[in-house]
């Protein structure tokens, strides 16, 4: 008797050794990691989900099952393989260097990726119209505006700033900056944009003048 569409389909699944199905954690684990190595040999633009099929020896349909776009797809297997950046505020007993680290650690991870994805995700995700469909938390609860609070507060107990005396725009500026700066250009900081970031723009803002003369 002929085998029916349907379990040829569900039979595309069974490529394995000793013809066991893969499920659950196994396959999904087979498809983020196809995933993560099609984005890094062809580029986001360029990779499909039947190629990330043909990787992970499953079918096309068994990818969109559980992630229903190219998107949803890289976005998952970014969170799984990529650095998980620390939010928590460096103490390196300096501002500056304080300041240079958190900014070091959100823009590392998109440097790894590059631009084409960072712009890729940022289309698919909201349309052409991304600063409309962008949103961010408040400021009181954004974890990387809460990590700058803590480093300015660190700094104060130095002294090397007055807290009081500083605007909440102030106090998250580098970081506003950053976003800015992705969010208009779809492209990764480099480092030297960091560093002017913090030392042509917000340690002069920052820092208690000095008392001599």
């Amino acid at each position: 008797m002929p085998e029916s569409p349907h379990n040829h389909k569900n039979n595309n699944e069974k490529q394995q050794a000793g013809g066991s199905r893969r499920r659950g954690d196994v396959l999904e684990n087979a498809i983020l990691s196809a995933a993560w190595e099609e984005l890094r040999e062809t580029g986001y633009s360029k990779m499909t989900m039947e190629a990330v099929a043909v990787r992970a020896q499953t079918n096309k349909t068994a990818v969109y099952r559980r992630w229903p776009s190219k998107a949803k797809l890289i976005v998952a297997s970014m969170i799984k393989y990529m650095p998980k950046p620390s939010l928590d505020a460096p103490n390196t007993g300096s501002l500056r260097e304080d300041v240079l680290v958190l900014l070091e650690r959100i823009i590392k991870p998109m440097q790894l990726i590059g631009a084409e994805t960072i712009h890729g995700l940022m289309v698919d995700l909201y349309g052409d119209d991304v600063h409309a469909n962008l949103t961010l938390s408040p400021r009181a609860e954004d974890p990387l505006s809460i990590a700058m609070m803590n480093i300015l507060q660190s700094a104060e107990q130095r002294g090397e700033v007055e807290l009081e005396k500083l605007p909440e725009r102030v106090v998250t500026l580098p970081i506003d900056l950053v976003r800015l700066e992705i969010l208009t250009t779809h492209t990764p900081l480099t480092d030297e944009a960091v560093i002017e970031i913090v030392d042509s723009i917000f340690l002069p803002l920052v820092r208690k003048p000095s008392k001599e003369g």
